[in-house]
């Protein structure tokens, strides 16, 4: 009796027992762009440190910020910061200064990414250069069989409710080039007068007609050509590589304007409380292998020049890896805007008004 008495208690603690003695993986948490924590790459992480990777993704440099400022930063360990405000998380003490000891494969990626200021302040480092990129032209190839020369594409009329935009102050930069004001310096684009975003806004607002939707994710951009709703727009190279994978007739181009670009970092947030596994996942991501299979599915140009050798020669082609210095000539890398606020405000007046 005393044996049958005990038996139910002994099965209600099965489960507290299990508890006790399973093992808890730690988890990392990202907020990065799209394409930065895929399967192929992020799994042998996963199984090397036994943890497991969880990723958010951001639409926009300004979602990055709104969400960080806005008390979420506690919420992740990595982030992937563009070029336009990886100085201002570095000064706002969003990002915690890297011990590069803890980094050996720093010292192999490209100097010119490594010497530049964007995430250094006060003789720290606050970020590694990690992928880098244009913002093409996208153009379904049936609709425009001939490569398009010009961003004035998405103004002509022929085109009425078949472009697309992306939600992001880049757009501003690109009506500002459409504009000549970044002649001759183009780092003009990330300081513009008053009068000169009012000639920018005027000139977003004559696209209403050709706009059939603003896009924030890649994921939209991508179902918005394969639905055929739209032939062109402002891109990035991973919904380039995800729509020829898929077999739909895209085209990229870099048109005679030229266009902006971006260079992403990988930061650490200084409220983690993952701290060495975030070094270790910013060690394991910069490496000349792990940088050849985000190459593989971004299309983006690696931060490490060691990922060509795992690379084929088509591949470094198509990377442009075999003319990076007139290849990044034609690109006008995003900056720190200074009047950030400002850009922001004609901006939403534009979607407002679209």
């Amino acid at each position: 009796m005393r044996l049958s008495k005990k038996i139910p208690f002994l099965l209600s603690m099965i489960p507290l027992l299990f508890a006790c003695t399973s093992k808890t993986k730690r988890q990392l948490n990202l907020l990065v762009w799209e394409g930065y924590a895929d399967a192929s790459f992020i799994k042998e992480f996963e199984k090397t440190h036994d943890c497991k990777v969880s990723a958010s993704y951001m639409g926009s440099s300004d979602e990055l910020v709104a969400k960080l400022k806005g008390g979420s930063a506690s919420n992740y360990d990595v982030i992937s910061p563009s070029s336009d405000v990886a100085a201002f998380l570095t000064k706002a003490g969003l990002a915690t200064p890297l011990d590069l000891s803890k980094i050996p494969t720093y010292s192999k990626l490209t100097p010119k990414l490594t010497g530049l200021s964007l995430v250094k302040h006060q003789e720290k480092t606050f970020g590694v250069p990690f992928m880098w990129g244009p913002n093409p032209l996208l153009f379904d190839t049936k609709a425009l069989p001939t490569v398009p020369t010009s961003w004035s594409l998405l103004w002509d009329p022929k085109w009425k409710g078949k472009v697309a935009i992306w939600d992001d102050l880049s757009t501003i930069y690109l009506a500002a080039q459409m504009l000549g004001f970044d002649k001759p310096d183009p780092s003009a684009l990330y300081n513009l007068r008053d009068d000169q975003l009012a000639q920018v806004k005027t000139k977003l607002l004559e696209l209403k007609p050709n706009i059939r939707k603003m896009w924030a994710t890649g994921g939209e951009l991508v179902n918005l050509f394969q639905n055929h709703e739209i032939v062109a727009s402002m891109g990035w190279p991973l919904m380039t590589n995800q729509l020829k994978k898929a077999n739909f007739p895209i085209g990229e181009t870099i048109p005679q304007e030229n266009t902006t670009g971006w260079m992403d970092h990988l930061m650490i947030i200084s409220a983690s409380e993952n701290k060495e596994l975030a070094y270790a996942f910013l060690e394991y991501m910069i490496q000349a292998n792990t940088q050849k299979l985000l190459s593989d599915i971004t299309a983006y140009i690696p931060a490490n020049p060691e990922a060509a050798v795992h690379m084929t020669e088509a591949q470094q082609k198509s990377l442009h890896l075999h003319e990076l210095e007139a290849y990044t000539a034609r690109i006008y890398f995003w900056q720190h805007v200074e009047r950030r606020n400002k850009y922001t405000e004609v901006w939403n007046e534009v979607k407002a008004a679209l």
